[in-house]
């Protein structure tokens, strides 16, 4: 009797763990701040190469706090979500694993990752300057430091200076000029300000295409969203008006962010969670990327798309991303000052 029960408890452990091996194998469970038209194709594809099913939560703000109450409990696996500044949040909160993987390694350039691999690069995406083909002439923009010339007042638009895009492109121009002169730069470009900072990119966008401004900065994604949009064909209109200038050609190049994800320490699908962020390191995922979001691929060995091409190959930053996210807060205090 007492080898019955010793063999039932027994089979009991190996049932169990097959269960847990199963479900481990089947699933992984992401947090995304990515809006699901853009990142739900990249997992359906994901599924249909490995059987591994892909559960989301999507939101737009939340998901931080979200996995810092949920604890060792929460459910989530990966975290994917736009620009460093977020993703830092979660470093700083001790909330990423280290990631032991040589295809992430090899698909990634070290600027484009952390440095103890807690997070990793899947999209670029270029701040660049869309300004009026009929009112800024060809020449005579080149930098972005050339925002700061008394020629340009009340010719720019922007969203808000404290937005994640507007400080990191702050906190690279520290990372090249030091702060002193990052301040007066920031300081002359309020100065030279059409209107108060408001909306998103795409309303800069607009006020170039209405005549209320001559330069907009944008993320280069949101051209390619308004060239191609049907159901407000409006935006085609924007976007046909502008011309695209990739600044700092011929010094440290344009300044880029990015989109990326990392593994959550709680994790209960950790080779499941790392097998989905080496997928979107792939060719087929980052030719994904540059088709459908208009995003740069970070794998150096996949061209962007014939589109993305047609707007100019440019020169990058290769300013280390992790550096970006370390001077944000400085960004932040200049901003306040100069009122950005």
């Amino acid at each position: 009797m007492k080898n019955f029960i010793i063999k039932l408890i027994s089979s009991l452990v190996i049932l169990l763990s097959v269960v847990d091996i199963a479900y481990a194998n089947d699933e992984v469970n992401v947090y995304s701040y990515r809006q699901p038209i853009l990142i739900n194709p990249f997992f359906d594809e994901f599924t249909k190469k490995t059987g591994i099913k892909v559960n989301v939560l999507h939101a737009k703000k939340g998901l931080l706090e979200r996995v810092m109450s949920e604890g060792n409990n929460t459910p989530a696996d990966l975290i994917l979500t736009v620009d460093i500044a977020r993703l830092n949040q979660f470093v700083k909160n001790d909330l990423l694993a280290s990631v032991d993987s040589k295809i992430l390694q090899e698909n990634i350039p070290s600027h484009l990752r952390d440095s103890k691999s807690r997070w990793f690069a899947l999209s670029k995406r270029a701040r660049i300057l869309a300004v009026s083909k009929e009112r800024v002439p060809l020449g005579s923009i080149n930098n972005i430091e050339d925002l700061a010339n008394e020629k340009w007042k009340g010719k720019i638009c922007t969203r808000i200076g404290s937005h994640d895009y507007n400080r990191s492109l702050l906190a690279s121009i520290i990372a090249a000029n030091g702060e002193e002169v990052a301040e007066n730069w920031a300081k002359a470009l309020v100065q030279n300000l059409a209107r108060k900072p408001e909306g998103n990119d795409r309303n800069q966008a607009k006020a170039v295409h209405e005549g209320i401004c001559d330069i907009a900065v944008m993320n280069t994604y949101y051209f390619g969203k308004m060239k191609f949009n049907e159901k407000n064909p409006e935006q085609k209109e924007w976007a046909s008006s502008l011309r695209l200038i990739f600044t700092n050609q011929s010094n440290r190049g344009n300044h880029v962010n990015i989109a990326g994800g990392g593994i959550i320490k709680y994790s209960k699908n950790k080779d499941n969670a790392q097998a989905l962020l080496e997928f979107l390191t792939t060719p087929d995922a980052q030719k994904l990327y540059s088709s459908m979001n208009y995003e740069y691929p970070v794998n150096p060995k996949v061209r962007p798309s014939k589109e993305l091409d047609s707007w100019g190959i440019f020169i990058e930053d290769q300013l280390p991303v992790e550096r970006i996210a370390e001077l944000a807060p400085t960004a932040q205090k200049i901003i306040d000052r100069v009122g950005w």
